[in-house]
């Protein structure tokens, strides 16, 4: 019965949302559908300006992947990380995650179907997955598309998060699942 509610109250949030919204708009005196048409050229207009540095991010990640400087970074850590609990395999993930989603996303499904999704480093790929975040994809892509030049901070406090968020994940991975 709980599930048959939360079902249906999924199902209809959005159109719920939607009609009340303009219903708000409409007390209001905002012609709705001139207000979306005029958020939509915007839009638009956001992401042709966020392509140049899409293009830019994808080709880097292509390089640093295609190189072989992760395989390399990877192999040179693995010996510490493994008295540290890490294993080896979810490296590459707690290095592309902040770079980008797509290829972490890529890392993670690699990793279960190679590992399967009850195996420790699937667990452990899924936590890492869902724990971090594409730091670097998101100061390049919406700063970048805002003309936002001076970002160090950002860069730290991105970065910061990422690792807390990587270490978090292995503790409690280790705690629950070993």
């Amino acid at each position: 019965m709980f599930m048959n509610i939360i079902t249906l109250a999924a199902k209809w949030a959005i159109p719920v949302l939607l009609f009340v919204i303009t219903v708000f708009a409409l007390f209001r005196k905002v012609n709705v559908y001139e207000s979306f048409i005029e958020g939509a050229q915007e839009g638009f207009a956001t992401a042709v300006k966020t392509i140049p540095f899409l293009v830019a991010m994808f080709v880097a990640i292509s390089v640093f992947r295609s190189s072989g400087a992760m395989a390399l970074f990877v192999k040179l850590v693995s010996p510490v990380t493994e008295l540290l609990s890490i294993p080896a395999e979810v490296l590459p993930l707690g290095i592309m995650r902040p770079l980008s989603g797509g290829g972490a996303l890529g890392i993670t499904a690699e990793l279960i179907k190679t590992y399967g999704p009850d195996s420790f480093i699937g667990k452990l790929a899924s936590t890492l997955q869902g724990s971090t975040d594409t730091t670097f994809f998101v100061l390049t892509l919406y700063f970048g598309s805002v003309g936002i030049i001076r970002y160090r901070y950002a860069v730290f406090s991105g970065l910061s998060a990422d690792i807390t968020g990587f270490i978090a994940s292995v503790i409690v991975c280790n705690i629950v699942f070993r």
